[in-house]
């Protein structure tokens, strides 16, 4: 759903803590098997999870193009909060939230534009990628919850 001036906005309530929820966001190896649209594989080459920490990583496309991707962490607060910067291709501020009620978590996925072109330019793919994402989560979550 796009949401203000270049920012989309997705959320979903998984039935799992809040606690496993933010271990999948920021465990490397968990958050590779899940980050980015359905068919993406990642080959994640730097993940320094801490204020002004790098992410780099390769995100393979299911038709076998390669994109690079650089973020930098600038917040984590557990097990509330990750915001990062994607600084490669489209700049972008991604700010994810984590909320606890009754034993379920809702994460809000918010991304935050640079550019208005690059956010028309990116709107169409990043809407469902996003909500894609969040699938896979999901399915990383029911993972470890049992």
């Amino acid at each position: 759903m796009t949401i203000g001036e270049n920012e989309l906005m997705a959320a979903r309530e998984y039935d799992v803590p809040r606690e496993l929820v933010f271990r999948a966001w920021t465990t490397p190896d968990l958050l590779a098997k899940w980050w980015g649209p359905q068919g993406f594989t990642n080959t994640f080459h730097e993940c320094d999870m801490r204020p002004g920490g790098s992410w780099r990583y390769t995100m393979h496309g299911p038709d076998g193009v390669d994109y690079a991707n650089h973020n930098v962490f600038v917040e984590i607060v557990p097990p509330e909060l990750v915001v990062f910067d994607h600084l490669s291709g489209h700049e972008f501020k991604v700010t994810a939230t984590f909320e606890e009620f009754e034993g379920r978590t809702k994460v809000t996925f918010r991304q935050l534009f640079k550019k208005k072109e690059e956010f028309e330019q990116a709107k169409p793919y990043c809407m469902e990628g996003n909500e894609q994402n969040l699938d896979r989560l999901g399915k990383v979550l029911a993972e470890l919850a049992y």
